[in-house]
């Protein structure tokens, strides 16, 4: 090897060194607040079921009652194509795929409702019975992904019910064996950020009385009132909120109905496409940003339900909305009834498998540091191993078809992703 050639510096080392010193802090902020994803599966939706209903079955219950639609309203994939939209090419691959998915992982996230959707008589009886119930579906392995309860809010007239039933469901939990990995809670109708303060001092709590490691217990925030978006001071609140969780906050939820009617949208034109709709999520997404946090659509509460060319006009509003939704980044949703199980999977299955064998091109091309018509920089590798990574979990990708596709491994592919990401895997192996 050749004698490499000496170049001409201007500034001593003590300059390098002295702005690391002031920016010190800063990094330390820097990798406080914005740690970037967790590395963890986004569940594509959540189904929430009143907490006096659900039983040892609602997630096989669900799966039967999605395909027995299917069965009634499109038995075969052409029916079911035209009714929302679906292209003649993705038909057949992905009403196969949805059956499959309803037979075998119905649910990915579930939330027994302690709050509006709770007409129950005995709240300690039924919270005590969710987790009961929870805890056998994890040890059997019937239960979905993520299981979890939403709470009744922070608010004077419900406060003390609702931190009552956390406990009770949550010490059922540990008295039938611990906490679950899937566990998920959601905190309603927050609107200042003292009251995310309040749920961080309730767990931290909890924590302490039953020796879990400070930490343990992470929830949901959310997003149903304006002043959970714009404080009275004109900052966005709901920033600070994520700030105040301590490092707690796993997701924010946009509520549809409830923010609607707070900015007093009229009934007819509440949905998640909404003008108001957009502005909240869009804040929402960039408070997120970087920090964990994942955020979540709303719903719609048109129901598949009755004639079949009804049916078919509510699937085709579902699926429209949810492919609207997850060409914004949102990839998480709720569904409010067993029969938006089959449009929400076919939206998110068509999303992914429209973009795979060019999403699957571009990563290979970078890895493999091949020159083409598009130059990707590791920020557009890291969306691209994220996007097919994303369709892996759900069940629209299989690993062997993005292997021939990308010449890379899973492994490779949590590599490009998410440090995070990578290391979780690793330490599981």
């Amino acid at each position: 090897m050749g004698q490499q050639e000496q170049v001409a510096t201007s500034l001593a080392g003590a300059v390098s060194e002295g702005i690391s010193a002031s920016l010190a802090p800063v990094d330390a902020e820097l990798e406080r607040r914005y740690p970037g994803d967790p590395g963890t599966r986004q569940p594509v939706h959540t189904v929430y079921v009143p907490g006096e209903v659900f039983a040892a079955d609602t997630v096989r219950s669900w799966g039967d009652r999605a395909l027995a639609a299917l069965d009634e309203h499109a038995p075969d994939a052409a029916t079911f194509a035209a009714a929302v939209g679906l292209s003649d090419e993705l038909a057949e691959q992905v009403y196969g795929r949805v059956r499959a998915k309803l037979e075998r992982e119905p649910i990915e996230d579930l939330r027994v409702d302690f709050e509006d959707g709770y007409k129950g008589k005995d709240e300690d009886q039924d919270a005590a019975r969710a987790a009961r119930l929870i805890a056998e579906a994890y040890e059997n392995g019937t239960a979905a992904p993520y299981m979890g309860i939403r709470m009744k809010c922070m608010e004077s007239p419900v406060r003390d019910r609702g931190i009552r039933t956390l406990d009770v469901f949550l010490s059922g939990l540990m008295e039938a064996g611990g906490l679950p990995d899937g566990l998920v809670l959601t905190l309603p109708k927050v609107t200042y950020t003292e009251q995310v303060t309040a749920m961080v001092r309730l767990v931290e709590e909890f924590e302490k009385a039953r020796g879990l490691e400070p930490g343990r217990i992470g929830f949901e925030i959310q997003i149903e009132t304006s002043q959970s978006i714009l404080a009275a001071d004109g900052t966005a609140t709901v920033a600070r909120m994520i700030d105040a969780a301590e490092g707690r906050a796993t997701g924010l939820h946009y509520g549809t109905f409830d923010y609607s009617a707070c900015l007093g949208v009229s009934a007819a034109y509440q949905a998640s496409d909404h003008p108001a709709a957009d502005h909240a999520k869009a804040i929402m997404q960039v408070a997120a940003a970087g920090t964990g946090v994942r955020v979540s659509d709303g719903s719609t509460n048109v129901l598949p339900v009755g004639s079949t060319a009804h049916v078919h006009e509510a699937w085709k509003l579902h699926y429209g909305l949810t492919r609207r939704a997850l060409s914004r980044a949102y990839y998480q949703g709720w569904d409010m009834h067993p029969a938006h199980i089959p449009t929400r999977y076919a939206a998110v299955f068509a999303f992914y498998r429209e973009g795979f064998e060019a999403a699957a091109k571009r990563l290979s091309a970078y890895a493999n540091q091949v020159d083409g018509d598009v130059m990707d920089e590791p920020a557009t590798a890291k969306a691209l191993s994220g996007y097919l990574l994303r369709g892996l979990d759900c069940g629209a990708l299989d690993i062997a078809e993005v292997a021939r596709l990308t010449g890379l491994t899973r492994a490779d592919l949590e590599g490009f992703s998410s440090p995070r990401r990578a290391a979780l895997t690793a330490s599981a192996q």
